[in-house]
């Protein structure tokens, strides 16, 4: 794996490069924001995850994270905080961030926060062999896990973030169950966020927004309880 870390702070690269190097992962490191962000349309194909701090010489990580979602949707990123800045996390995760870490951190907790992230959008390499060529085949909704190909009310959705799809396959596995906002950090995210749900909230906001495009809603909240997905219309 190789990752494109933004960050201003060189003790803090070097730090992480002793952990990064112990898991064989590559990791380029740039202390400007301008130069990252030209460093990842120059080359694209060379990165499997981004990690961007919000504080950054030239260029902030949100405006990056901004543009780079404008022409990358699957890319993973990480966004670094700084502590109590509860704003920015939700900011970062509504304009695209898969995940955050807040500052100070143990390089232990965002190296699992990294295999977290990545081994939620890693594709299986067996062929499935089913009647189905989806997952998930509803009256609305079909979903390939292994191809992350959405079809919805017939028309293709194709700029869903990795957690974006994780949490649309989530509810759709299970139609008209509702899942807390506990439950779905859990599975989701698979660790726990301490009773951070707005991170929930903020990600199923952003989710909501890109179904609409394609027809009427299809994920509904039970209020007092959590989320679930319904296409039949037929709504309590």
């Amino acid at each position: 794996m190789h990752i494109l870390m933004i960050e201003d702070n060189e003790s803090v690269c070097e730090m992480l490069q002793m952990f990064f190097e112990k898991e064989n992962w590559q990791v380029t490191f740039i202390h400007d924001g301008q130069e990252g962000l030209d460093e990842y349309k120059n080359n694209q194909e060379m990165y499997d995850l981004l990690i961007l701090d919000i504080m950054l010489p030239s260029l902030d990580g949100m405006t990056i994270c901004r543009e780079v979602r404008k022409f990358d949707s699957q890319i993973p990123i990480i966004m670094l905080t700084a502590k109590d800045t509860e704003s920015d996390e939700v900011i970062g995760l509504e304009i695209g961030a898969d995940d955050y870490v807040t500052k100070p951190f143990s390089p232990l907790t965002l190296v699992a926060r990294i295999k977290s992230t990545v081994r939620r959008v890693e594709m299986p390499g067996e062929v499935v062999e089913a009647k189905s060529n989806y997952d998930i085949d509803t009256e609305n909704l079909k979903i390939n896990k292994n191809t992350r190909e959405i079809i919805l009310y017939g028309e293709p959705l194709e700029d869903l973030t990795p957690k974006e799809f994780d949490l649309l396959f989530t509810l759709a596995n299970s139609p008209r169950r509702v899942f807390s906002r506990e439950q779905l950090l859990q599975q989701v995210w698979e660790y726990e966020y301490f009773g951070d749900e707005r991170t929930v909230d903020a990600h199923i906001k952003k989710l909501r927004q890109k179904l609409l495009k394609n027809g009427p809603q299809v994920i509904q909240t039970v209020w007092g309880v959590g989320y679930k997905f319904d296409d039949s219309g037929d709504f309590e």
